[in-house]
């Protein structure tokens, strides 16, 4: 197990369908549904990254879903 401290690994910025993101070590296989965003760095840049632009948690069907029942009431 690597210490947070020393970890020197270096990740890539990876989102799925939903428009959730993840990190995943640069050389490895990405799993099914997630693909690379294009960033990629030490772990703490990574997840400064996704901070920075992953601002609804909410996955994106739910969003759409809201978006629509809103829409219905209006």
């Amino acid at each position: 197990m690597y210490d947070e401290e020393e970890d020197t690994r270096i990740y890539d910025v990876v989102v799925n369908h939903e428009e959730q993101y993840s990190i995943w070590l640069e050389n490895k296989e990405l799993p099914l549904g997630w693909e690379k965003v294009g960033v990629t760095g030490p772990k703490d840049e990574c997840l400064a990254h996704i901070n920075e632009v992953w601002t609804d948690m909410r996955p994106k069907s739910l969003r759409e879903a809201m978006e629509k029942d809103v829409e219905r009431v209006s």
